[in-house]
């Protein structure tokens, strides 16, 4: 049940829960053919705002949509978006086969289907077990396949990769990026950056409900600054050298060295020289991704109150600068060649290649 677009829209979302603003004000959308990254610290409103996507909660202001329409207007939504919100609504005495098959009646999907679900995440050793028993990645690998079970366009997932172990996780990484060249949409929130920067192609930063950052991972990654921290015989000397020599960014430490910020140390070293200035040492620095995205997500990072929605200027200061939306769509590059069927046949064909995979009588996440 595709109508070729896939696309979910956030827009100017906001939820109260009495006195508690659980999200204000939210707006970003999700392309077909990426995986979006919705990140942001436990109570940032992630969840909240995935149950008003999927129509579980109302939204106090706004609208969150997917090809255009609300959740109950998609007629038969397992056909359209799959979800996994929690790993625990299972029956522990019911197995994963006959679990599966409850959920394809309700949705009109024939058992073959769950067969080859159980395959495509590697619990055809477990099929027959009963899921009281199961670990907690496994746990996780049967949500995953309920919410494939309709063959949807759109996957929604709120921390897939909780309780899973490291082939696990590689395993899951592979499987979205794969899931998304084939022109469908994921969205995957998580509140660890490094959890999913492999995998996602663009992301939306969030705290205390609002947006702190909208955008490709490429142009987070260039907001980046370096710097270049010096130990000179006068650091006095040094700062008015270089502030001579056209660089601006420069500051003396507490420790007494000086801070140049977007500089080289061949540059740095070059100035020194010619000024007849002793340098002991220096040491070359650069901001991660998670170091940005703790500024984006604590409060601290704005000198105030969270005002509103902005955009990083840079890793080691400066102000933020006012969040916009982007003019047109972020049009991410495919992850694979165009033309590969989807996904039984394929991911089936990887998890029987010797070291890929979960292997039989293994946990994907832990002991089974």
């Amino acid at each position: 049940m595709h109508d070729g677009s896939g696309r979910i829209a956030v827009q100017n979302l906001t939820k109260r829960f009495g006195a508690v603003t659980a999200v204000q004000n939210l707006s970003f959308t999700v392309e077909p053919g990426s995986v979006t990254g919705f990140l942001g610290p436990n109570g940032a409103g992630k969840t909240t705002t995935l149950r008003m996507l999927l129509g579980l909660v109302t939204p106090t202001a706004g609208t969150a949509t997917i090809n255009g329409r609300r959740h109950h207007e998609l007629g038969n939504p397992a056909r359209v978006v799959g979800s996994v919100l929690d790993n625990g609504s299972f029956h522990p005495k019911r197995t994963a086969r006959n679990h599966l098959r409850v959920y394809a009646a309700a949705i009109g999907v024939p058992d073959q289907r769950v067969d080859e679900l159980l395959g495509l995440v590697g619990l055809a050793p477990a099929a027959d077990r009963k899921t009281g028993g199961f670990s907690l990645g496994m746990r996780q690998r049967l949500a995953l396949a309920t919410a494939l079970l309709g063959d949807p366009q759109v996957l929604v997932l709120d921390e897939p990769a909780n309780g899973l172990d490291p082939e696990g996780i590689a395993w899951l990484r592979n499987f979205l990026r794969s899931f998304a060249a084939q022109g469908r949409t994921v969205l995957v929130s998580s509140h660890l950056l490094s959890e999913v920067e492999q995998t996602i192609d663009q992301v939306v930063i969030v705290s205390a409900g609002m947006t702190r950052y909208y955008g490709s991972l490429e142009n987070l990654r260039k907001s980046q600054q370096s710097r270049v921290l010096v130990q000179p015989a006068d650091a006095s000397a040094l700062v008015t050298a270089l502030r001579e020599a056209g660089i601006d960014k420069v500051e003396p430490t507490s420790d007494g060295r000086v801070a140049v910020i977007d500089s080289t140390v061949q540059q740095i070293g070059d100035i020194a020289a010619k000024a007849g200035i002793a340098v002991y040492g220096m040491e070359e620095q650069k901001a991660d991704l998670e170091q940005l995205f703790f500024q984006l997500t604590t409060p601290q990072y704005s000198g105030a109150p969270l005002p509103g929605q902005f955009m990083p200027q840079g890793a080691w200061g400066g102000a933020p600068q006012p969040y916009q939306q982007p003019q047109q769509p972020y049009q991410p590059q495919p992850y694979q060649q165009p033309g590969q069927q989807y996904p039984q046949q394929q991911y089936q064909q990887n998890y029987q290649q010797p070291g890929q995979g979960p292997q039989p009588n293994q946990g994907w996440g832990g002991q089974q």
